[in-house]
């Protein structure tokens, strides 16, 4: 099993907010406290290679990359990450198996 996975449609877009931002690395993914379930998702930005601790899962192809950070892995290893495009907007929808529970919203996750 990979620790991540990353549907086509969500490397396409991982691609496509790099070469929008060409100053920053990767996109990237981490687990913080907070949120109405106990744990939140933050997206955003590693701005260089040297920000990427060693232990750190990165994740590479032709056009993109993808960093979670070590201390966030137990939290959402397993993971599918998707990019869903709806009527009312587009985002990244994350199924993380190792969530006991959510908010309505999908912000939050419990462990």
């Amino acid at each position: 099993m990979e620790l991540f996975e990353l549907t086509e449609s969500a490397r396409k877009q991982i691609g496509n907010l790099l070469t929008r931002n060409p100053g920053k690395y990767a996109v990237s993914l981490s687990v913080l406290g907070g949120g109405c379930a106990g744990f939140k998702y933050d997206w955003g930005f590693a701005d260089s290679a040297e920000q990427i601790q060693k232990d750190d899962v990165v994740i590479e192809w032709e056009g993109g990359r993808f960093v979670v950070d070590s201390m966030s892995v137990m939290y959402v290893a397993g993971t599918r990450v998707d990019w869903k495009e709806e009527v009312f907007g587009a985002q990244f929808e994350i199924t993380n198996p190792n969530a006991t529970g959510g908010c309505g919203c999908g912000e939050s996750f419990a462990v």
